[in-house]
């Protein structure tokens, strides 16, 4: 729910809804700057918890990564429909599961693999490879669903070893840094619908990661990263009740496919541990 709502804040400052067009790093920017700010906050709560190290490699990582797949996923709502770029980045899960199999040692069985598929069946649907129906901004999407595919390894790893609040704000801190570099070169003055949108994204995101740390922390990577796809119908409700887009029958069809996929394995993974 979380995560569709930045998309949307995101579709909004893409595009004219809300003054010019922002370019995606200042979105990007503001996103990292407000959640950082938000966490700070709840500092005071959450003091305590900071008593480890932090694994500085592994954050750099983590949000070199996750950063360009937010800005790609950014860039991609703003010019296609914000179910069908959801839709898009749940291949994210996919790249997931074969790299956690791969590289934390995880056992995707074939239950895993198949709803994987199914999905990924789903996505191939939402791009639309023909040569008349092709949206090139859907690879947009796609390469975000790659990059926060691997991010989702430096979250599994990260998570084993340190607080949730710590992984959290040593993220956004490192987030602010790059992105206020890097968003020197494209800053155009926010109108202040478009401030309180930023700030508003920015919230939403602390909550987002706050929720999916702690979930990483509970259960495998390869499992929970499928129940993202619930993000699927919340972008869809924001897309017909905000924007007044209407998904069309392929879209349709490839959400439908997404979802049996993600609804399979919840199915198998509730079944098993009976």
């Amino acid at each position: 729910m979380f995560i569709a709502a930045t998309t949307v804040l995101a579709k909004a400052l893409g595009t004219t809804s809300l003054g010019a067009p922002l370019h995606p790093i200042q979105i990007t920017h503001g996103r990292f700057v407000f959640a950082f700010l938000a966490l700070c906050m709840t500092l005071p709560a959450f003091w305590r918890h900071l008593n480890t190290k932090p694994n500085i490699g592994l954050h750099i990582g983590r949000t070199s990564l996750g950063g360009s797949g937010v800005c790609l996923m950014f860039a991609a709502v703003a010019y296609i429909p914000l179910s069908d770029a959801t839709a898009i980045s749940f291949l994210n899960p996919v790249f997931g599961m074969a790299l956690a199999a791969l590289l934390l040692g995880e056992k995707v069985g074939p239950w895993r693999w198949s709803a994987a598929a199914i999905a990924l069946t789903g996505a191939l649907i939402l791009l639309r490879p023909g040569p008349d129906s092709f949206q090139p901004a859907a690879l947009l999407a796609l390469g975000a669903a790659f990059f926060l595919g691997v991010e989702l390894i430096f979250i599994k790893r990260l998570s084993g070893r340190e607080p949730m609040f710590q992984i959290l704000l040593t993220n956004n801190f490192i987030g602010c840094i790059v992105a206020s570099v890097a968003v020197i070169a494209f800053w155009h003055p926010p109108t202040v619908q478009q401030w309180i949108a930023l700030a508003a994204l920015g919230a939403l995101m602390a909550c987002a990661q706050a929720c999916f740390v702690n979930a990483m922390k509970r259960a495998e990577a390869s499992f929970i990263v499928v129940f993202s796809y619930s993000t699927l119908v919340f972008a869809t409700i924001y897309d017909l009740v905000i924007f007044d887009v209407m998904p069309d029958p392929i879209s349709i069809l490839g959400a439908i496919t997404i979802l049996t996929g993600a609804l399979l394995l919840a199915w198998r993974e509730g079944r098993a541990k009976l």
